[in-house]
């Protein structure tokens, strides 16, 4: 990840990935050492994603410093390798020079290159130099660096795919030599009494402890050298002690030492231990699925039209204000707005929406969203690390990357997990030698507490089940910021619902209308022409109910608008007045024939537009901001969960209770502020409620902000999303049910882990 700098503070942050943890004490370990450099302000070292987060002032640390922090516990932070095209060079001279250039970037490793291909190679340690740097560089010593692929993702995943092969065939190897002496174990305890060689044994043991064992001696070695212990020096310890007593019997009493050698059991321990590592790197990489999934959603390039022809060009390179054409199932590139065309665009990836969305000249599409059948022509609104795809694979990381509250508790107990283990194994050893019992005794009990005493379930219980959680919530549409929302989540008892785009859509529609007189098809068009040309919410209302219906607009005439009244107009010599009854009153229009629809209207909060044609009433229209079809049944959903819902709204009282009665909320109030929405939350926080907000408009931001979990429909403003701990990318009210019921099954799961950790 890139170093961000604040310009007053001068603090910068960096993630590393870490290599060489095998448990939770050593991610405890290096956030300790980190933490002791002086300039370093916090960090956070996650053993699930094997990641370090450090910030640091930049006036005393630099991140090679960091670096070398993490390389002084006795962990390495993997290389990354950049290769990249370098033009403006003349001599081999030139290529001297760009190399010196490149070595004295802060961080880099090492650097070469080539004249005759024209190309650098350089290698620093991922997290701490970008392309851009070293494009920096070059280009103040007068040369220019091009990418040649932007996209290593794959490459990485590759190398990972290539790792795990290898434990699976070192686990094969080890499996297949140890079967021999699991099957003499089998029948000493059957009384079959068979029994290998002592040679035999030493023959499939050697290999098991030297070759596939090699990997706990490596990381003992290298923790010891740092002066601390982690799992690997337990495992060492065990199977060293048991393959070394069992060495000894064998150098001394030869073949009488048939029956009495322990080669199975360190060779049994290492295979066992083996295949915990498997099944661990497979939870890993399992876990980060999520993480996976949004960066296949990346195309590499995108066909944009410059200079009158249309041309490919990596995304990367797509400036805001480009035209850029999708061709069918293809892959949108960049965040945009529709130009021309149509089609039906699958955002199932990104919102969770199983359904295509039909999406036509204006919408906005979103990059990562797999188009159609239609040819569309987009003009990219925002690209590279503004795009929605980016925002959204930046929240999910960094919510994988941090840790709940618990996992510190957690870490400290690991912290000294080790310590105390040896502890008690070097007591146990003794106080069975002085309680009476056999060396060999005081060694199997010994060798016992070492190996089962293992700190790996601990530092995975809490990560693993939070970065499945939350990958799971990325999945079904539901983004959550950080660790501490997903945590307090599970513990909302109270959702408040602003109404307007959160329980309905945000937008006035037709919900009923009479005609007085005259052919009702004929009506509506007549009341949509008349409205062609205006922005009003309500005159869009009217214009939709036409689309419905399918009914075509026809040109309007002496168009008049009389503001917070009405409009008249002029259609096929027909004359038009639309508008409230006042309007029309005026006009000396009698409305008597429409006024008990009508009051029955207004008592259920909807809008009445009245309409004449020749000074004749003609038809009435009930129009309200509708209610979504989810809504009713996400807080059923809740109330299921033992979570009372309340609805705030800056509507008029009886809009509100007529809304909340509908979706079947019990507390409602309407006339509400901004800041009073704060306080209703403050209020409930005072009577011991946990609460959530959940809202889409910057009205909503301060309760957004006081609530314990601020909960934002994607559709909604920019700062409502930044206030909130959750988004939602889809404007679906169930999605609030959703992200609580993830919420606590990840708190179960963490307490069922903690517990089989702990216990088991």
């Amino acid at each position: 990840m890139p170093d961000t700098a604040h310009p007053i503070l001068k603090t910068q942050s960096v993630r590393l990935p870490i290599e060489g943890m095998t448990c939770a004490a050593c991610a405890t370990r290096l956030e300790k050492a980190l933490l002791r450099v002086p300039g370093i302000e916090s960090a956070s070292v996650n053993f699930a994603l094997e990641q370090a987060s450090v910030d640091f002032d930049s006036d005393q640390v630099s991140p090679t410093d960091v670096v070398t922090a993490v390389g002084k516990t006795g962990f390495t932070v993997p290389d990354d390798e950049f290769i990249f095209a370098l033009d403006g060079m003349t001599c081999a001279a030139c290529a001297t020079r760009s190399e010196k250039v490149l070595s004295r970037v802060p961080g880099v490793s090492s650097a070469a290159v080539n004249f005759a291909i024209e190309r650098a190679t350089v290698f620093a340690p991922q997290g701490v130099v970008t392309f851009d740097t070293l494009a920096g560089a070059i280009s103040k010593a007068g040369f220019t660096a091009r990418k040649i692929s932007n996209d290593t993702s794959a490459d990485v995943e590759d190398k990972k795919r290539k790792a795990l092969l290898r434990d699976y065939l070192t686990l094969a190897f080890a499996a297949v030599l140890t079967m021999p002496l699991v099957a003499q174990m089998g029948a000493h305890f059957t009384g079959a009494g068979f029994h290998l060689s002592p040679w035999t044994e030493l023959a499939l043991a050697l290999p098991v402890q030297v070759f596939a064992g090699a990997r706990f001696y490596r990381g003992a070695w290298n923790v010891l050298r740092a002066g601390s212990g982690n799992m690997d020096v337990l495992v060492v310890m065990g199977t060293t002690a048991a393959f070394g007593y069992s060495l000894y019997l064998l150098a001394t009493l030869g073949k009488a030492a048939t029956g009495q050698l322990y080669f199975e059991a360190s060779a049994v321990i290492i295979t066992l231990v083996l295949f915990g590592k498997v099944l661990e790197s497979r939870a890993k990489r399992g876990t980060t699925a999520a993480i996976r999934s949004l960066m296949t959603l990346r195309p590499n390039v995108a066909r944009v039209k410059r200079d009158g022809e249309v041309i490919e060009v990596p995304v990367d390179q797509v400036c805001a204000g480009d035209i850029v054409l999708v061709r069918p199932g293809e892959k949108i590139p960049v965040d945009g707005e529709i130009e021309d065309g149509a089609s039906a665009v699958d955002e199932s990836l990104l919102t969770g929406e199983s359904l295509p969305v039909e999406k036509l000249s204006g919408d906005s599409v979103t990059g990562g969203a797999i188009n159609g059948t239609g040819l569309l022509t987009i003009r990219a609104t925002r690209v590279g690390e503004d795009s929605t795809l980016a925002r959204i694979i930046k929240l999910v990381e960094n919510a994988q990357s941090g840790k709940a509250p618990v996992q510190r508790l957690v870490d400290k107990v690991a912290a000294v997990f080790v310590p105390i283990v040896i502890a008690i194994a070097t007591i146990t050893f003794a106080g069975w030698l002085f309680s009476g019992g056999t060396f060999e005794q005081a060694l199997v009990a010994a060798v016992s507490v070492l190996v089962i005493a293992c700190p790996c379930a601990l530092g995975l219980a809490t990560p693993t089940a939070i970065v499945t959680g939350t990958g799971a919530a990325a999945r079904a549409g539901i983004l959550i910021k950080d660790v501490e929302a997903l945590e307090r989540a599970h513990r909302v008892d109270t959702v408040i619902f602003d109404k307007t785009g959160t329980l309905t859509m945000g937008h006035p529609a037709v919900v009923d209308f009479f005609t007085v007189s005259g052919d009702e098809n004929e009506v509506i068009a007549l009341a949509s022409s008349v409205q062609a040309g205006s922005e009003h919410p309500l005159a869009k209302a009217i214009l939709s109910l036409a689309d419905q219906k399918d009914i075509s607009h026809s040109p309007v005439s002496d168009f008049q608008s009389v503001t917070g009244r009405g409009v008249s107009g002029r259609v096929n010599d027909q004359a038009i007045l639309f508008g409230n009854r006042a309007f029309l009153d005026d006009s000396g229009i009698n409305t008597e024939s429409g006024l008990v629809r009508a009051k029955e209207w207004e008592q259920n909060a909807h809008t009445v537009i009245w309409m004449s044609i020749d000074g004749a009433l003609s038809a009435v229209f009930a129009l309200a901001d509708p209610v979504r079809e989810e809504a009713k049944t996400a807080v059923s959903v809740l109330k299921r969960l033992g979570i009372q819902s309340h609805l705030l709204s800056g509507d008029a009282p009886v809009v509100a209770e007529a809304v909340a009665k509908t979706v079947g909320i019990e507390h409602a109030r309407g006339g509400v502020r901004p800041q009073d929405k704060a306080s209703a939350v403050n209020d409930l926080h005072a009577d011991h409620h946990v609460v959530a907000m959940v809202g889409d408009g910057i009205n909503d931001a301060p309760a957004l902000a006081a609530a314990d979990v601020g909960v934002a429909m994607g559709t909604g403003t920019d700062v409502a999303m930044e206030t909130a701990a959750i988004t939602l990318m889809r404007s679906d009210p169930r999605l609030v049910a959703a992200a609580f019921g993830i919420s606590r099954a990840t708190w179960r799961k963490i307490q069922q882990n903690l517990f089989g950790a702990f216990y088991l």
